[in-house]
């Protein structure tokens, strides 16, 4: 198994960038979790109070549902919080929940990130698309598709292949079973509000992001990190993509700096706060030059989507 090449931090970092890099805060990764639900629920008060801002707290809500899934992702490599049982309980019931699931099969990816081996090879390998692919996937993601098949697409299989005459219940109660925290957390949100006539704020201001926007960032995130990366690419510095992004970017679709990402496979235990310094430093020494970047999400998504494009002949 062809295991992807590893980067010692001293081959770019002196002992002390290092340990200021490296270095696990005990409030940070707290602090960027309370932001998000902060900016969750400040999002749909105003929603609330003035209705006509619900398309711009869908888009809001659903980049911090990202954000708290990017918070989980930290506790995956144990850098939210310098206490491992502090960390693991936060990632778990703070943020987006299902660390222990992650974990392993996070861990893998970067283990063989572009290798065949890698778990996540099934989301780059297709790209470049055609544009018409890309729309499509879009449209899938916007109108809730993706997340129906992703969230129910198992039950429904169980469902199908159920033998005649075989009880539905056990497979429903299972299905509960399986989604009892979702579950859990609408049953007690639609509680709260019903009693103030907000009976819908739950369908409105987190179903929604969920199954809509959410689901179109977080493709948009995956094909920024590893589309149109080589398979099985020897050098560790272009196993994933780092795309610079815009204040706009930040807070819709890239939050937590989550774009960093190439520096993210370079040094993977670092806390999320600590990439863009790792950035700044490794572009003060020329090494940004050497890694996979891109300009913009733009760029990146013009570059997923050029399959069937012509292209550019010299003068």
């Amino acid at each position: 198994m062809a295991v992807a090449a590893r980067i010692d931090p001293k081959t770019f970092f002196t002992p002390d960038e290092w340990a200021g890099l490296s270095t696990r805060s005990s409030w940070k990764g707290l602090a960027l979790i309370a932001h998000a639900w902060a900016v969750i629920f400040a999002a749909a008060a105003v929603a609330v109070v003035w209705p006509i801002t619900i398309p711009f707290a869908v888009m809001i809500i659903g980049g911090r549902q990202l954000g708290l899934a990017i918070l989980m992702h930290d506790a995956a490599h144990g850098a939210l919080h310098r206490n491992l049982k502090v960390n693991d309980w936060a990632g778990e019931w703070l943020t987006s929940g299902g660390l222990s699931r992650y974990r392993p099969y996070h861990l893998t990816h970067h283990k063989f990130a572009q290798q065949a081996e890698d778990p996540d090879l099934v989301l780059s390998a297709p790209f470049p698309i055609t544009r018409t692919s890309l729309r499509r996937k879009i449209v899938r993601d916007l109108t809730g598709q993706t997340w129906f098949k992703q969230r129910f697409g198992d039950f429904r299989a169980r469902l199908k292949a159920r033998k005649a005459g075989e009880p539905v219940l056990p497979i429903v109660l299972e299905e509960v079973r399986r989604k009892r925290r979702f579950l859990a957390g609408a049953v007690a949100t639609i509680a709260l509000t019903a009693p103030f006539g907000l009976w819908w704020a739950w369908f409105v201001l987190w179903l929604l992001p969920q199954a809509t926007w959410l689901q179109m960032i977080t493709r948009l995130r995956n094909i920024a990190e590893h589309a149109c990366v080589a398979r099985d690419e020897p050098d560790p510095l272009r196993h994933a993509r780092t795309t610079t992004a815009n204040l706009v970017e930040r807070a819709l679709i890239a939050p937590y700096w989550v774009n960093y990402h190439c520096e993210h496979h370079m040094f993977m235990h670092l806390p999320c706060y600590s990439l863009p310094k790792a950035h700044r430093l490794l572009r003060a020494k020329g090494v940004t030059e050497r890694m996979e970047t891109a300009p913009s999400y733009f760029a990146v998504l013009k570059k997923a989507a050029s399959k069937g494009q012509p292209t550019a002949v010299p003068a």
